[in-house]
């Protein structure tokens, strides 16, 4: 999934591969070669002549490609060759300036965060684009009858804008998240080489801030190489994000099933499902998203164990985590892409609804006449006499209804026309419809607040 875009979708890239290519990370970490600079030169570490041409030469288009993969060819190291490459951009008298004070950890991982940081703004308008798109189902949907299911077995009825509301609920819970981990998350680390800030002393603390403020971040306030913390809490938003949008899937992958034919992904024309069975209507989609949450969750446990570093550092654990985040957020770029894609063409079968709403003769209604009844005999001798009724129902096939209206303990206080009435499940949907517009309500409101 994070290697290649799934054949069986015709969705674009959101572009998260473009973020996490390697050149992307490269000028991440010029970005913030530049911001060490700059913060250096404010307080007086670096001359400011130094620090504005490193600030002008901090770009991938200037420096030699070919020096840079050669030194990393001999080197095997994760940024040196970068930094002789600029250094040597830079030129006499102030290329031996660059990166004064910093250890490669401190650059790569600030970095990183960068383009991490581009990545959240992309999930961010994919999850507002799907919180539009859900807004609209719960609407269509919110007066639309269908069984509400529960141990896979009808239990009572609902609509199907209920649904809907879940997910929205669920989706402006993640909203709030990936916003309240923010300050926490996008943090600029320089503390040199085992965090001491030793290379640096007194002044270490004040540009850790200056680079901090020039990246839009918040500085760490112990810039240990071996907290990761925040890294671990964000791949584990991203698992709760990814167990989300996959049961919203596969909810749709089980409605779809030819069994059920409550709703349908898009099927554009001239989709094939089968190389040999011309009829297959595929939920491919649902397929791609199902499987690219998956990879996304799977990253969790390796968040966990990169958060065990020993001593000061261990670049086990850096390779463990970078690794984990990259492929996990394209994952969820891929995901989300196919939610919204999903979402805004799914189509619903209404008559279908009805029609699964009322295979079982009147059963899903069993629980509004054990209350009718209940009200006049007690509950639990009136859940008695219903279970009776059902379970024969179910087990002889013979209609609910009459079986209810032969039984002279239901009969005594129900008449047939009142059975009737008590098996509509149109009038037993509880609260469904007012919980699907609310819901619809806070999603177009929070669509509307991150578009902006």
């Amino acid at each position: 999934m994070s290697d290649e875009l799934p054949t069986a979708a015709r969705v674009s890239d959101p572009g998260i591969r473009a973020l996490y290519a390697l050149e992307n990370r490269w000028q991440a970490w010029l970005d913030v070669e530049a911001a060490l600079a700059r913060a250096e030169a404010e307080l007086g570490v670096i001359p400011a002549a130094a620090a504005e041409a490193i600030a002008q030469k901090a770009q991938l288009g200037l420096l030699d490609r070919a020096r840079i993969d050669e030194g990393f060819a001999r080197t095997g190291h994760t940024i040196v060759p970068l930094v002789w490459e600029l250094s040597r951009v830079v030129g006499e008298p102030h290329g031996g300036w660059v990166h004064w004070g910093a250890t490669t950890q401190n650059i790569t991982q600030t970095g990183d965060l960068l383009v991490l940081r581009q990545a959240h703004r992309v999930f961010l308008r994919l999850i507002g684009a799907s919180l539009q798109a859900m807004a609209e189902l719960a609407e269509r949907g919110a007066d639309m009858p269908i069984a509400g299911r529960t141990h896979g077995q009808h239990a009572v009825p609902a609509t199907f804008g209920y649904k809907p509301a879940v997910w929205i609920d669920e989706m402006i819970r993640h909203v709030e998240r990936f916003r309240q981990i923010a300050p926490r998350l996008f943090v600029a680390m320089l503390g040199g080489g085992a965090g001491t800030f030793a290379s640096l002393g007194a002044m270490g603390p004040r540009v850790q801030e200056g680079i901090a403020r020039q990246l839009g971040m918040q500085p760490m306030q112990v810039p240990a190489r071996t907290i990761g913390d925040h890294l671990a809490e964000n791949l584990c938003l991203f698992g709760l994000v990814a167990a989300t949008a996959s049961k919203i899937a596969r909810e749709i992958y089980t409605l779809m099933k030819t069994e059920y034919g409550e709703v349908e992904e898009p099927v554009p024309p001239g989709t094939v499902g089968s190389s040999t069975m011309p009829q297959k209507r595929n939920p491919k989609l649902c397929q791609d998203i199902i499987a690219a949450a998956a990879e996304v969750r799977a990253a969790v446990p390796l968040a966990l164990e990169a958060m065990q570093t020993e001593h000061e550092a261990d670049r086990t654990t850096s390779l463990i985590m970078e690794a984990a985040e990259a492929r996990a957020a394209v994952a969820m770029g891929d995901m989300l892409a196919r939610l919204v894609e999903v979402l805004r063409g799914l189509r619903l079968d209404p008559a279908r609804m009805r029609r699964n709403l009322d295979l079982g003769g009147g059963l899903i209604m069993a629980e509004a006449v054990m209350l009718d009844l209940g009200k006049v005999i007690g509950r639990q001798h009136a859940h008695d006499v219903v279970y009776d009724a059902a379970q024969a129902a179910f087990v002889e096939n013979r209609p609910f209804g009459e079986l209810l209206a032969a039984d002279p303990r239901v009969a005594t206080h129900l008449d047939p026309p009142a059975i009737a009435k008590l098996l509509d499940p149109t009038a037993y949907t509880g609260l469904c419809a007012e919980m699907a517009r609310e819901a619809a309500a806070r999603a177009r409101a929070l669509a509307a607040d991150i578009a902006d």
